[in-house]
């Protein structure tokens, strides 16, 4: 149940003012032009990195609608900028990459956060029903209380490391360019996906979708490749080396034997690398050949193929040239684990 159903206003609206008291340092007392002036930055300036972070603006320049951790988050994002930490250019689009990966980290936490405050809203009220506000605001101040600190203390944990790993995988190209890279790019997706969604009940696929990205995160970062993102029933993933995508690619098939086949297309050459995500010509080829790949196999690009034609642990069977979006005469190459001969 969403925590507004059948809840009167002045409920919702004490639980609203106060986790924006505890979440965003105090209560809002600024508009657009007022938290730009406190900041010290320009309004203009100030609209364009809030938008890019993912957060509208009040049509009416006269809302109160900023705090004064607004203001000083603000000031500390100028300052950063200013310090010739990150290039002038690349700001929006850097924030726009935190608000996005932010956005869908809030979503999932509000969910968690809601459950808690039902409890609380039922505990504040009395045996006829009506609800003492007073109760209410300090049931949430309390439930925020504790589980901000131990929210934040994760995520800055997972940050971290998650920054050392990738500082890891870098390690040998300090100094340069950062933005090309040439690496294997893989798609892999369940088959018969948009069928199935319409035969079982949404817990039902909230499981699936959870099992298939718990299997496939487990295989790729233990494969030494690391998730680029999942979308629905895909997984986008990228490796440094072709030998160890192409045993990710094998593991993956592995794993997903039960519940709905996989398919996987694989590519390999320079990339561009822009706030986690890939953009370039493998990651095209990559996508045509997932969804040229049959259930249950592997198809790999020529260059990736080039690469593990010395693996005798593979096996690699060209194809005829694929016609798919944007390419006539795409070429194909199916991968397996070559069998061994069987023991006398």
């Amino acid at each position: 149940m969403e925590l507004s159903e059948h809840l009167e206003p002045s409920a919702l609206g004490v639980i609203q003012s106060e986790v924006e008291r505890q979440l965003l340092g105090g209560p809002r007392r600024y508009t657009r032009e007022q938290v730009a002036e406190v900041a010290g930055v320009p309004l203009e300036r100030a609209q364009r990195l809030w938008v890019s972070m993912g957060f509208a603006i009040d049509a009416n320049p006269g809302a109160v609608m900023f705090t004064d951790g607004d203001a000083a988050a603000l000031r500390a994002l100028v300052r950063f900028v200013d310090g010739g930490a990150l290039e002038p250019d690349a700001v929006v689009a850097a924030t726009r990459a935190l608000g996005q990966s932010m956005s869908r980290l809030a979503e999932w936490q509000v969910a968690v956060l809601n459950s808690r405050l039902a409890d609380q809203l039922a505990a504040a009220r009395d045996h006829a029903g009506t609800l003492d506000e007073d109760a209410l605001r300090t049931a949430v101040d309390t439930l925020t209380a504790d589980m901000l600190p131990v929210v934040e203390a994760l995520q800055s944990y997972v940050w971290r490391r998650h920054l050392a790993a990738a500082t890891a995988r870098r390690a040998g190209s300090v100094g340069e360019e950062t933005t090309h890279r040439t690496l294997v790019v893989g798609f892999a997706d369940m088959v018969g996906y948009t069928s199935l969604t319409r035969r079982i009940r949404v817990d039902e696929l909230s499981a699936l979708l959870e099992e298939f990205e718990s299997r496939t995160t487990a295989v790729i970062t233990q494969g030494g490749g690391w998730v680029i993102k999942n979308v629905g029933d895909e997984v986008m993933f990228a490796a440094e080396q072709p030998s160890d995508a192409a045993r990710i690619a094998l593991a993956l098939q592995s794993a997903h034997r039960e519940g709905p086949d996989l398919r996987v297309g694989m590519a390999f050459g320079p990339v561009l690398v822009r706030f986690g995500d890939l953009f370039g010509e493998p990651v095209n080829i990559a996508a045509r050949l997932t969804s040229a790949a049959r259930a249950g196999t592997i198809l790999v690009g020529t260059e990736l193929a080039a690469s593990l034609d010395d693996d005798d642990e593979l096996a690699l069977r060209s194809l005829r040239p694929l016609r798919v979006r944007g390419y006539s005469r795409l070429r194909a190459f199916a991968l397996r684990a070559r069998r061994r001969p069987a023991s006398s």
